[in-house]
């Protein structure tokens, strides 16, 4: 068991690991132009982790049922839910663009947006908005070849995407001097480049692709079900974006350094999240697989090493941020108020790999069993919680109460989805 996770684990850390970093080259950029600049990215950004983020179910529900058709060797399954993915991609996609402007407009209400970088974000927004294609369909690919038990392809086209993005982002920002700009079109070009990455690598499946119907892929039964189990992911993601999208909100209403400040810190977050979902995306595909095939003693052990291999590589991440944070926060900026600023927060952000490790990789076992109405209330319950957490401290601290409730909020989906797999087991739904 330990080699079959470690075959699709590594592949997804290398993978997984990458996207941050264009994360963190993209703030190097504008983290040593200025504090406006930091913070318009930073807002700009997360309006795309919302936006984008919402339909992550393209990809995890694609991963859940591709992954129990693959164990019950079903190959049109398999084939038709890669074309609806596709198709409904496609036509998200569509939307987002043609309702831009209100989109924005709504965004930068909610956001609470300063005057003084809301100019920077308008110009972000309407160039990274033509994303929406490329990576939505990015999303239907990667969760087909995920539940197809293969990593490597992710690997691959992941690492074509970031080194695309870093090479033109770098290029546009420090030798054109675009500024924010620049970091949109480098993502905008390597967005694209990643689908035709991707449609090719598709073109090695073409045994199981000959199974596409369009009237299958269009039959009810399945349709609802596809539907189904992506309604609840999806009222699951817009839960957990939503506190992502507060946690931003709230930064930037207190003021411009505070937004900083938790732009910085979250950073880590980003980097621990990613590498620990490697072992997650490891667990969506063998769980769904064993789950789909019924052989529950292999299913146990995937549970139960999932969560070895996560902790191991929580406590990994602890030990680096503890040791060598400040560093870290000097690479981020040459603004020494804004590490002065950060530095009360880094003993718990050493902390924060142990205590969230374990709800990423329940995501990703629940994924697997698609067990979506599960994964949904222990969001919203979680959500609430942070809410409540964070207003009844603010008055005390802001600062602290704010970074404080949203690490707590990763241990409360820790708990509550251990308690929920504890009590019903394979009768998750």
């Amino acid at each position: 068991m330990n080699r079959q996770i470690l075959r699709l684990a590594i592949p997804n850390i290398i993978s997984n690991i990458s996207v941050p970093l264009i994360s963190a080259v993209d703030t190097m950029l504008m983290g040593h132009l200025s504090v406006s600049h930091l913070a318009a990215l930073g807002s700009g950004a997360m309006i795309f982790v919302f936006l984008y983020g919402s339909f992550g179910f393209l990809r995890m529900g694609t991963t859940g049922i591709t992954a129990q058709a693959y164990g019950d060797q079903d190959d049109k399954l398999i084939a038709n839910t890669l074309s609806r993915a596709i198709m409904i991609a496609l036509f998200i996609a569509l939307v987002l663009i043609v309702f831009q402007t209100p989109i924005l407009s709504l965004a930068s209400y909610l956001m609470n947006i300063d005057d003084a970088y809301a100019a920077k974000v308008d110009a972000y927004f309407h160039i990274r908005i033509m994303t929406a294609p490329a990576v939505l369909l990015q999303f239907a690919l990667m969760g087909w070849f995920f539940g197809l038990q293969n990593a490597i392809i992710p690997l691959l086209m992941t690492l074509f995407i970031n080194i695309i993005n870093i090479l033109f982002s770098v290029y546009f920002v420090n030798h054109l001097h675009m500024g924010i700009e620049g970091a949109a079109y480098g993502t905008l070009i390597a967005q694209y480049a990643g689908v035709v990455f991707g449609v090719i690598m598709i073109r090695r499946y073409h045994v199981i692709l000959q199974f596409i119907s369009y009237h299958e892929s269009f039959e009810k039964a399945k349709i609802l079900r596809f539907f189904h189990v992506n309604k609840d992911i999806f009222i699951r993601t817009l839960a957990l974006t939503f506190v992502l999208a507060y946690f931003y909100s709230q930064s930037a209403k207190h003021s411009e350094s505070t937004l900083a400040v938790m732009v910085l810190l979250l950073q880590f977050l980003i980097w621990m999240s990613f590498a620990v979902d490697g072992f997650a995306n490891a667990a969506e595909s063998l769980a769904g697989r064993y789950y789909g095939a019924k052989e529950w003693v292999l299913f146990d052990k995937a549970v139960k090493f999932s969560f070895y291999w996560g902790a191991g590589f929580a406590l990994l991440f602890s030990l680096v941020y503890g040791l060598a944070g400040e560093r870290i926060l000097h690479l981020y900026t040459n603004q020494e108020a804004l590490i002065t600023a950060a530095l009360p927060y880094m003993w718990l952000v050493s902390l924060m790999p142990v205590l969230s490790f374990g709800a990423f990789i329940w995501d990703g076992i629940f994924i697997g069993m698609t067990a979506s109405k599960a994964m949904r209330d222990a969001v919203l319950l979680s959500m609430a919680l942070f809410l409540a957490v964070f207003h009844m401290s603010k008055t005390i601290d802001y600062n602290w109460a704010l970074w404080g409730s949203f690490v707590l909020f990763f241990l409360f989906r820790t708990l509550i989805q251990s308690w929920m797999f504890w009590k019903a087991g394979r009768r998750l739904s």
